[in-house]
């Protein structure tokens, strides 16, 4: 005689089976070759986890530029061929391109939806970077950038040599100085008051370790993770949200605009409490360092390994301060140059491309509110269904051979011609236009790439003029990237690297 519980237990196998076989997509006429992976609803998650370079190079082998893969639960169709880049973007009115990302910022940092669509405020986060990030409103920030990265790393007043981890010192620097330039100090440049300055550092301080903690599990968080299995990421990122309550907020000098005008939307379009608002400005934080740091990083580290690049850099650097009028000294007189100034510095610029090339691993993610037929460059046609996902992975273009001579080789001056112009890229001797894509592209591009090239570009001036450095190891190999973080942006060291500098003479 049966047991009711090998019934329900014979009903669940039952159910789930089927749950399984209904769940398994079949490919129609006119859509991109399938692979629903062997694991329910992960699909090929795994396998992409593992390596995303290589499991898409696999794929684009076997089905061509375009494919569809089954990945936690979403179909996703990567576009490969670069010429077909353009054709996805002028698809743009097929596509909810916010839609996942708000999702995820809504589930990662714990506020309510930042989608204008749903009243929450009166314009999108897009549009708000735009209006105080790009442009006009780019020289406050440079100037006060400026001024707050010489505050930070000038504090250390010896001419002896002083050993550091090369990512702890970019992290430490980067983030104080990011952190005063969007939310302002406490105290003015001039103050007298010694506790004042370390009471504020001491704050910022403990908002690194609290932002380290938090942004560890940032992959897991993004992966569908609920963030209480995480308990000191939760507590990290409670206390970095009660640090931006507007009431903390306010006691503070030089806000930016975007965080002054995130502040005003707050208070006058939004339902949330104190809390959720601060989280609001918690995902503006990650935004504005999380792949700050790690390019920073990436940039000094291939600079400082590399004595042709430092060479150009540092005549370039010397030229420009000279052209301005800047001179270097230690007497409390700081040096500064503004956004004009700091884009004709095209060594610097190459340097920088060069080194995020070779360390991002973003993912141009697009959601398709309506099914419809993508037509790419080649003349293909494809049917996408609702709610699927178009993406394109731009590592495959950064590391692909047939662009770049020897793709995995650092070379600082990758994107110059020999007169110091902007170089041109091909690809089977046609022009391409999408050969460099850390930031995204289309309208998914990040608002805050402007900001973040001059930022590690004022770092590195900065460092060239005020220190003698140089790596520990002198052949020190280049640290692997932490793949966890694939598809994330620029992927960080899986350790840090030994440097040591010290105060010019001058």
């Amino acid at each position: 005689m049966l047991t009711v519980s090998f019934i329900w237990g014979l009903v669940v196998a039952i159910c789930c089976f089927f749950w399984l076989i209904l769940s398994i997509r079949r490919r129609q006429p006119g859509e991109p070759p399938l692979e629903n992976g062997l694991i329910p609803y992960l699909g090929c998650a795994l396998q992409f986890g593992a390596n995303p370079l290589e499991f898409l190079r696999t794929r684009e082998n076997k089905y061509g530029n375009i494919f569809t893969c089954k990945i936690a639960g979403q179909f996703v169709h990567f576009v490969t061929d670069p010429f077909s880049f353009s054709s996805v973007m002028r698809h743009g009115r097929h596509f909810d391109w916010q839609k996942f990302h708000y999702a995820t910022s809504e589930k990662v940092f714990g506020h309510k939806s930042l989608d204008a669509a749903h009243g929450s405020t009166d314009e999108s986060v897009h549009e708000l970077f735009m209006k105080t990030m790009q442009g006009d409103a780019l020289n406050p920030l440079v100037s006060n950038m400026m001024e707050n990265l010489q505050y930070t790393m000038l504090q250390v007043n010896e001419r002896d040599w002083r050993s550091e981890g090369l990512y702890a010192f970019c992290y430490r620097i980067m983030f104080e100085a990011g952190y005063m330039t969007l939310f302002g100090k406490e105290f003015a440049q001039d103050d007298k008051n010694f506790a004042r300055k370390e009471a504020q550092r001491a704050l910022i301080l403990n908002a690194i370790e609290n932002f380290k903690e938090f942004d560890k599990i940032f992959p897991a968080l993004v992966a569908g993770l609920p963030i209480h299995v995480f308990k000191s990421a939760y507590s990290a990122r409670e206390n970095l949200a009660r640090d931006l309550l507007h009431e903390n907020l306010r006691k503070r000098n030089n806000i930016s605009g975007l965080i002054a005008r995130r502040m005003l939307l707050n208070e006058t379009t939004t339902a949330s409490n104190d809390m959720e608002k601060a989280k609001t400005h918690l995902a503006l934080l990650w935004a504005s360092q999380a792949n700050t740091l790690p390019a920073t990083f990436w940039s000094l580290f291939y600079l400082l390994r590399c004595p042709d690049a430092m060479k150009a850099a540092g005549e370039e650097v010397h030229q420009v301060l000279e052209k301005a009028s800047q001179k270097v000294s230690f007497d409390g007189k700081y040096i500064f140059l503004n956004r004009h100034e700091l884009d004709e510095m095209p060594v610097l610029d190459s340097i920088i491309k060069e080194s995020m090339r070779l360390s991002s691993a973003s993912l141009n993610i697009r959601v398709a509110k309506e099914n419809f037929v993508l037509q790419l460059d080649n003349n293909g046609t494809y049917k996408i269904r609702k709610d699927d996902i178009v993406a394109l992975y731009p590592q495959m273009v950064h590391l692909n051979p047939e662009i770049y001579e020897d793709p995995n080789t650092f070379k600082y001056d990758r994107y110059l011609t020999e007169d110091g112009k902007e170089k041109n890229f091909f690809l089977k001797g046609r022009k391409l236009k999408y050969y460099y894509m850390p930031f995204g592209s289309g309208k998914t591009k990040c608002p805050g790439r402007q900001f973040a090239v001059h930022e590690i570009k004022q770092l590195l001036t900065l460092v060239i003029s005020y220190f003698d450095m140089e790596l520990v190891e002198k052949n020190v190999k280049s640290p692997p990237l932490d793949q966890s973080r694939a598809g994330l942006g620029i992927l960080q060291p899986t350790y840090d690297v030994d440097f040591r500098y010290k105060l010019k003479a001058h």
